[in-house]
């Protein structure tokens, strides 16, 4: 008899294959023989089921941002048995069969009430900007965050994340901000990808977040990493006009002349425009 623990209790693994033998665990075993026992009897038995309508019921589950640990928390089994649907795991293949228990557990799963508290995204959408800043690609950042591989990219387009989506982000924000993408698996060429991409983007590295504590959660703080200083006067110039103020009260606010308040804002319309 085996002495090594069962990793849970809520399935009849821990009975048939850790040798559990908690009364709760007997009484379950019990439950499922009788109802085995019932099912034979009557001509209803189906001890397996297919797998692959549960198999994609969990790919929509992962791409609407629960995760694997949440799904399996959900369902009432490890999470090992979630990662084998999807072969998620080296060396385990992918779960073609399962129990119609077990499937049914997964198919209630709603993902539109499955987490009810749901965060602003700034702060992971700045996270992951920043992260592609220093030559992170997307798809990496998604899997050392523990995320579904395209669920980065659906956060740069969102304004409401759950939050353990946002956790996620945090957590491989402060993992991978210190490390260089090239000496962790990335190509050269992929990180200069993203490099390239931030820079036209103008989205600001961590080491720009640093000097303004707090200001990366907060929706309010306009970054102004990579704008000149043409750009942030012609700015404040529109929004102080739009206000009521003419070009001749506006320029002596900001300290310049009236024609060069009016060439900037000539400029900013060009650069909208285009």
């Amino acid at each position: 008899m085996t002495t090594k623990q069962p990793p849970h209790h809520n399935t009849l693994t821990c009975y048939t294959r850790y040798n559990c033998r908690l009364p709760e665990c007997v009484a379950r075993k019990q439950r499922w023989v009788e109802e085995r026992d019932a099912a034979i009897k009557a001509g209803t038995w189906q001890p397996h089921v297919d797998a692959a309508p549960v198999r994609h019921h969990i790919t929509q589950l992962l791409a609407a941002g629960l995760l694997q640990e949440r799904i399996a928390a959900l369902a009432e089994v490890p999470h090992q048995t979630i990662a084998d649907f999807i072969g998620g795991v080296r060396g385990r293949g992918i779960r073609h069969r399962t129990s119609p228990e077990i499937a049914a557990r997964i198919l209630a799963i709603d993902p539109d009430t499955a987490t009810s508290v749901r965060v602003d995204a700034t702060g992971a959408r700045r996270r992951v900007q920043a992260l592609v800043a220093i030559g992170w690609p997307l798809t990496y950042i998604s899997t050392r965050s523990g995320l579904y591989s395209k669920r980065v990219d659906q956060i740069l387009r969102s304004e409401i994340i759950r939050i353990e989506t946002q956790q996620r982000i945090s957590d491989g924000y402060d993992t991978l901000r210190s490390l260089k993408p090239e000496l962790q698996g990335v190509p050269k060429h992929k990180a200069r990808h993203a490099r390239r991409r931030a820079a036209e983007a103008r989205w600001a590295p961590p080491k720009y977040w640093d000097q303004f504590p707090g200001a990366i959660d907060d929706p309010h703080f306009t970054p102004e990493y990579g704008r000149t200083r043409a750009e942030l006067l012609a700015e404040e110039a529109s929004f102080l006009m739009g206000a009521g103020l003419t070009a001749d009260d506006v320029a002596p606010r900001l300290g310049i002349s009236r024609g060069y308040l009016l060439e900037l804002l000539r400029r900013d319309d060009l650069q909208q425009a285009a």
